[in-house]
């Protein structure tokens, strides 16, 4: 179906009515759209993200940047109709993420939509620890370029469960390509660090998870060897390891030779002496003993190159706590101790930032049902997020 031409925008305006900052920046993203009217709609979507208080519902964004009728319909068409690729405007997304973050990380935020019904492209019955509940809902999860103190959304993938990849009838009313298929996370995480290490945008950045996006994290953290990705991954108390050297083992049962958990790796000596790091959590500075080892990962088959790769298992505990809280596994060997702790907190900013995207920038506000269509809105959140976060800004543009 295509846009209907019989609503015309007012003339493009940037903010406060200068076209250089705003329009700059939806020329460089979506200046590839191949028909006038597509760039036309690109802008006046952003621009109602940008400036529309609360919920943003296609007739409040129409209302804000445009007098004509038909142009609810049109900013309708334009995000659940038109066929666009939302690649191109993401790369574009990420070349400016890296251009203007230092020292970036990756991360992975995720995104949950409550919804009614079955209908809505890939809605399932999920339990949501968060919630300690199970809802009926959409999940997303969401490539982040991370630097110290900013995060940006650079690409999307749409969760399916099996229900919906075994369903030809609702993939093909919802649009779903043939190759998208139910994964399990892990798989669904390398698929967005593989893409965007295959744009070449970024160099070779970390990948940084806490353990709401690093389940499995044995296995995900063989295929990133395997790609030669560093990562720091938070992993569970119990996460089996081996270590690298023999440690004097403490009292109590444990198999000859065979792994143990970190918790217990931690324990048995696999550290002399802690470290004594400050770090920046919450606004606030927290003074925190690390216990640092190294050690293996089990499970790998011999003669692998992941079976013989050392990493550094870091354990943090404060000194409200006897035993360590959280545990982190690193290729970052080399790195000292305390840069690579300072790491661990951009996952906290990323999920802070996917709360901003819900709450200021509509991320949740997508009211079609296509997999196209949520795609095209979280491109076009995502775009409205970086414009109002990385340099080169003036002011939000100006309602019309």
């Amino acid at each position: 179906m295509a846009i209907q031409h019989s609503a015309v925008l007012p003339p493009t305006q940037g903010p406060g009515g200068c076209a250089s900052d705003f329009c700059d920046f939806v020329e460089d993203v979506f200046g590839y759209l191949p028909r006038a009217d597509q760039r036309r709609w690109a802008d006046a979507y952003l621009r109602g993200l940008l400036t529309v208080p609360g919920k943003k519902t296609i007739r409040q964004m129409a209302k804000a940047v445009s007098l004509s009728t038909g142009a609810p319909q049109a900013l309708q068409q334009f995000i659940s109709a038109s066929p666009w690729d939302w690649d191109a405007a993401r790369e574009a997304l990420a070349r400016k993420a890296a251009a203007h973050l230092p020292s970036h990380t990756w991360t992975i935020g995720t995104v949950l939509a409550k919804k009614r019904g079955e209908h809505s492209v890939g809605v399932h019955r999920r339990f949501v620890a968060d919630a300690g509940r199970t809802l009926n809902c959409q999940v997303g999860l969401g490539l982040f370029l991370t630097s110290g103190s900013t995060s940006i959304p650079v690409d999307w993938r749409l969760v399916m469960d099996e229900a919906w990849s075994g369903d030809p009838r609702r993939r093909r009313r919802a649009r779903v390509p043939d190759e998208v298929r139910a994964q399990p996370l892990w798989a669904q995480v390398l698929d967005l660090t593989d893409r965007l290490a295959a744009l070449k945008v970024s160099g070779p950045a970390p990948l940084v998870l806490d353990r709401r996006c690093a389940a499995d994290a044995e296995r995900l953290a063989a295929h990133l060897n395997l790609r030669e990705r560093d990562f720091l991954i938070e992993i569970r108390p119990e996460q089996p390891i081996l270590p690298a050297r023999q440690t004097r083992p403490a009292p109590g049962p444990r198999p000859a030779g065979g792994p143990l958990s970190a918790l217990r790796f931690m324990r048995d000596g696999g550290s002399r002496h802690p470290y004594v790091v400050t770090v920046e959590r919450g606004g606030h500075a927290r003074h925190l003993n690390v216990f640092s080892g190294l050690v293996r990962l089990p499970g790998s088959r011999p003669g692998a190159p992941s079976a013989q790769r050392v990493y550094r298992l870091l354990a943090e505990r404060s000194p409200a706590h006897r035993q360590p809280t959280r545990f982190w596994l690193t290729t970052l060997v080399d790195r000292r101790v305390d840069e690579v702790l300072s790491l661990t907190h951009r996952p906290a900013l990323t999920h802070a930032t996917v709360q901003e995207l819900q709450d200021d920038f509509g991320l949740l506000d997508f009211e079609g049902r296509s997999f196209p269509g949520w795609h095209h809105h979280m491109t076009m959140s995502s775009a409205a997020y970086a414009y109002s976060r990385l340099p080169r800004r003036a002011h939000r543009p100006a309602a019309v």
